[in-house]
């Protein structure tokens, strides 16, 4: 946890177009981040897609290339992940988090996959859009 108020901290002093991403809205966004974690290893990919905006832009790219629209995301998520034991236990390390504009942000970070199976890691980006005082994933970059 105070890895993550670090980052909060950090994340507050970084500046970009002299946007500055708040205290608030940092905790708002690592909050999607940790429902995102804690319903992964529930092996609840339901509630897994509540941080993505539901909407037909939104776009995830992965080694298979870009997936287009929330529902085929979710199908894309139920498809390659239809067990526990693909989808094993799920951590992350968020490296930075910064504003594009008042109502965009980008967070850069790594996921780390524990299994049975084997384990997976790799980097992701994620652009975020504050919609009705909330932050939901607009496109992911998983690899």
């Amino acid at each position: 946890m105070l890895k993550y108020f670090l980052l909060i901290f950090f994340s507050i002093s970084f500046n970009l177009n002299s946007q500055k991403l708040s205290a608030t809205d940092s905790i708002a966004i690592v909050k999607v981040m940790d429902l995102q974690k804690d319903s992964w290893n529930n092996n609840d990919i339901n509630k897994f897609m509540d941080g993505y905006l539901n909407y037909e832009k939104l776009v995830f790219s992965g080694k298979n290339g870009p997936v287009y629209g929330w529902d085929n995301i979710k199908k894309r998520y139920l498809n390659a992940y239809s067990s526990k034991e693909e989808m094993g236990e799920l951590s992350f390390d968020i490296d930075n988090i910064f504003m594009i504009d008042n109502y965009s942000a980008i967070l850069i970070g790594k996921f780390f996959l524990k299994r049975v199976i084997g384990d997976l890691s790799g980097h992701f980006t994620l652009v975020f859009k504050k919609v009705n005082n909330k932050w939901f994933i607009i496109s992911d970059h998983t690899s």
